[in-house]
């Protein structure tokens, strides 16, 4: 989480008119039953392809690969992030077709909070699984606490125990190419809870996860990811249930004010990754993140938003 102030502005949230009357056009504010509204859930699997739909009035020409429905719901969360207090980085991929959807701040760098944590995990399995370490039961039951409940004592255990540069000069390989690393008061850089990376980054390390990884590894953290903790169940968690969501959130308030950031994958055989960083700028608090990164994820794989999740911004 990376908490280190109980302070925020409070952002009272409203309805994102301008969102569902995009989906409502496309129809994907209809009933189950009808076909516009199956969206994310589409193809048996990852290995599937996503069904194809030449624009027309009601689907949107862009972004390429994607379905009708995904694409109207794409430019639905679009209209809503405008309505959105900050900086929102979203990215959006399906593994079964290789499309690729970056907002406009995708590429914006912003504190990665205890999203971080999950390239700590990343760095330690690759590691350990070439026989650099050896992680003993100790230190895989560290690992659980850090992902699933965020536990930032956690995070320093194995960040002090194993050194900044044992996951600094790793972090590349696994898609954090862009990563920054900031003093705060009292902390020396490198160090995991000052970090920053675009959404972009993000994206690449959760796709490293799914598509990289030897299948011990990944599936460890498809399976901690898929559990973690109430505290996390908001942003890609946002997706529902049907969807099969797994997911790293973070949360901090830092210079800009409140930050909040989820990765994640969600629909059948993780067919999607999503990534999403919010820097609110000091314009909303926590709720307004977490709700912001929980009604994109909805939006994408329910096609409609939903009551935002009860979460506490402390363990």
């Amino acid at each position: 989480m990376t908490l280190r102030s109980a302070a925020g502005p409070v952002w009272r949230l409203g309805a994102a008119a301008a969102a569902v009357t995009a989906l409502a056009g496309c129809g994907l504010l209809s009933s189950p039953a009808a076909p516009a509204a199956q969206g994310a859930g589409e193809g048996p699997g990852r290995a599937s392809p996503a069904p194809s739909a030449a624009a027309s009035p009601s689907c949107p020409a862009s972004p390429a690969k994607f379905s009708c429905a995904m694409r109207a719901r794409i430019a639905a969360v679009q209209a809503f992030l405008r309505q959105r207090p900050g900086v929102v980085g979203v990215v959006l991929r399906d593994s079964s077709t290789g499309a690729v959807w970056e907002n406009a701040h995708a590429q914006a760098p912003i504190y990665m909070a205890s999203t971080s944590k999950l390239g700590m995990a990343v760095t330690l399995l690759m590691q350990n699984q070439a026989g650099v370490i050896h992680l003993s039961a100790e230190d895989m039951s560290v690992m659980h606490d850090m992902l699933n409940v965020s536990s930032d004592t956690a995070a320093d255990t194995l960040w002090f125990k194993f050194g900044a540069r044992f996951y600094t000069s790793y972090f590349p390989r696994i898609g954090l190419a862009s990563a920054e690393y900031v003093s705060a008061p009292g902390i020396k850089p490198p160090y995991w809870g000052e970090m920053l990376c675009p959404a972009t980054d993000l994206s690449q390390v959760i796709t490293y996860v799914l598509d990289d990884m030897p299948a011990s590894p990944r599936d460890y953290l498809v399976t901690t990811l898929s559990h973690v903790a109430a505290d996390q169940h908001f942003g890609v968690w946002g997706a529902g249930r049907a969807s099969h969501p797994g997911n790293k959130d973070g949360w901090s308030v830092e210079k800009p004010g409140w930050i909040i950031d989820s990765v994640g994958f969600a629909g059948p055989r993780q067919r999607y990754t999503l990534a999403m960083m919010n820097s609110l700028n000091g314009h909303g608090g926590y709720h307004a993140g977490t709700d912001t990164l929980t009604q994109v994820a909805a939006i994408l794989f329910s096609g409609h938003q939903v009551q935002a999740p009860k979460v506490s911004a402390t363990p």
